[in-house]
């Protein structure tokens, strides 16, 4: 992305793939070409996420199978983190456990309560094939663990259990979006 363009104004709003579509359950492959093509979904995953008011989005959830998200988010302190990250690897979690609300615009319209660290660090590269390392705090930490999960096959219903798991398999199930009636 050339500096001072908006990210997603040049990309295309694309279809979301939403739970039970194989594509969020398989472990995405590493990039590797960088060039106009990686350049065009990256700014495809800004305008659709956008588009759906998220705070973040993996390349998968919009049935690109690559190791690629990007993010618009803010920490516990307001600060805005806005960038994107191809083939990242989640290198470090610590700090407190926080259990708190989480959604995924894979899973419209749900929301459980997680657990996850309130400290992450993600090492990836940027769009040109830059070394890149986003280190999270609060909200924003728990936005790169979940869109690491995505890119691993995995949402943040994999993380529940027992009432919870429970709880939200049954919401998941009466969604008007639910293809099979739960997780797959």
């Amino acid at each position: 992305m050339r500096h001072g363009t908006i990210p997603g104004a040049r990309g295309r709003v694309r279809p979301l793939s939403l739970l039970g579509d194989p594509v969020l359950r398989e472990p995405c492959r590493d990039v590797t070409t960088f060039g106009a093509e990686l350049a065009a979904l990256v700014e495809d995953l800004f305008a659709t996420m956008y588009a759906a008011q998220g705070v973040g989005l993996a390349a998968n959830q919009i049935g690109e199978s690559l190791r690629v998200f990007v993010y618009d988010c803010p920490d516990d302190e307001d600060v805005r983190h806005l960038g994107h990250v191809v083939n990242p690897r989640l290198v470090a979690t610590d700090g407190v456990v926080i259990r708190g609300p989480e959604g995924c615009l894979s899973l419209p319209g749900l929301e459980a309560g997680t657990e996850r660290y309130d400290h992450a660090v993600v090492e990836g590269f940027t769009v040109t094939g830059e070394p890149v390392t986003v280190h999270g705090t609060g909200f924003f930490a728990r936005c790169l663990q979940h869109e690491c999960d995505h890119l691993e096959g995995r949402v943040y219903a994999d993380r529940l259990t027992g009432l919870r798991a429970r709880r939200l398999a049954r919401r998941i199930s009466r969604a008007p979006w639910s293809r099979a009636g739960g997780p797959a």
